[in-house]
């Protein structure tokens, strides 16, 4: 099936989002592949298979969010030069989030700016990552605090890919699909509840849905000035775990996991949620082999760190919080000590 992103802000700009068997993909064109080894070595030869290029290369970066620095960017770009690219060339992101995040974001510098496809081999890039156009890197200050908005030229997932995801790798990405349905859609959550994700077809279907969603959303509004943001629900809190833990604790679909968690405490305090509601999202990510627990140690650098966060502004931070399950609320203004709260109950010796 084929998901149409068309960007209401943006003239020209529309692509396609294809969920089926990877199709055979001919370039006229200098195109190079940016992969890592884990994703090469099982799928490169099947990728290489499909593709045509006048002049093709592969360029292989280390795998992991620690590396999702500036410095592998300029890796990326230094052989984008040795290969002699010029504004016609073409990159292929052929990876999860972390590969697809660098790649678009390589593509939008090299030159000023050139085309980039999506080929997503991870869940939580299939359902997520992959589909929208948010590039950036990591830097110790946060994650994706550097980056652009720079939209695909084409996205293509093929679930075959994800039949040699580890199991870690394949739960990062039902987080993902998990806050699609609290945000949105109270009668999807109420059938994830529910679903085995580990049958072919079922597994099919909430690809398409999550997919189906998140292209609603971008069609809507491609830079977050408004009901994008909602898409961040659990990240808030997610980035501080991921950034207090340096990225090699979590994966992100799992700090975004235990965000979910303490961003559904802060909406049960403030009467959004209901405490059983919280339970029902809980016991669904932990269903699904996700952590929930997360002991702060320091609950003013905790808080500090939201100011960090790309969604604060003029010294206000802005929550996204379930308000009943499949629908959502932008809160700012929240009182520090409410907050803080908040954050005692995941404190040591709570």
């Amino acid at each position: 099936m084929i998901v149409p992103i068309e960007l209401a802000q943006a003239q020209n700009i529309t692509y396609d989002i294809t969920i089926d068997t990877l199709p055979q993909l001919t370039f006229d064109t200098n195109v190079v592949v940016v992969t890592n080894p884990t994703v090469a070595g099982y799928h490169l030869e099947t990728l290489l298979s499909h593709l045509k290029a006048a002049q093709l290369h592969v360029v292989t970066i280390p795998d992991g969010e620690a590396y999702k620095t500036l410095e592998t960017v300029e890796n990326i770009l230094n052989k984008c030069f040795e290969y002699k690219l010029d504004r016609k060339s073409l990159l292929i992101a052929f990876g999860g989030g972390v590969i697809g995040d660098m790649t678009g974001f390589a593509a939008s510098l090299y030159q000023r700016g050139i085309d980039f496809i999506q080929i997503p081999t991870t869940l939580l890039s299939q359902v997520d990552a992959s589909v929208g156009g948010k590039t950036g890197v990591n830097n110790k200050y946060g994650k994706n605090l550097i980056g652009a908005f720079y939209q695909p030229k084409a996205v293509y997932i093929d679930p075959a890919f994800l039949k040699t995801l580890p199991p870690r790798e394949f739960a990062a990405g039902i987080a993902e699909i998990v806050k699609m349905a609290v945000m949105f859609d109270r009668s999807y959550f109420r059938f994830l509840q529910t679903a085995d994700l580990h049958d072919t077809e079922t597994l099919k279907e909430v690809i398409r849905k999550s997919v189906e969603l998140k292209a609603w959303v971008v069609n809507q509004d491609e830079k977050e000035a408004g009901i994008r943001a909602v898409l961040n629900y659990g990240h808030t809190f997610g980035h501080v775990v991921e950034n207090e833990t340096n990225y090699t604790t979590y994966l992100h679909g799992e700090a975004v996991a235990i965000g979910m968690v303490m961003a559904n405490a802060l909406a049960v305090e403030l009467g959004l949620f209901t405490a059983e509601e919280a339970q029902e999202v809980k016991a669904l990510l932990e269903k699904s082999s996700l952590p929930t627990e997360y002991v702060i140690k320091d609950v003013d650098d905790f808080y500090d760190h939201f100011f960090l966060d790309k969604k604060s502004a003029r010294g206000s931070i802005k929550f996204i919080l379930p308000n009943g399950l499949g629908d959502h609320k932008m809160v700012s203004d929240i009182d520090e000590s409410t907050v803080k709260k908040v954050l005692r109950s995941f404190g040591e010796g709570k």
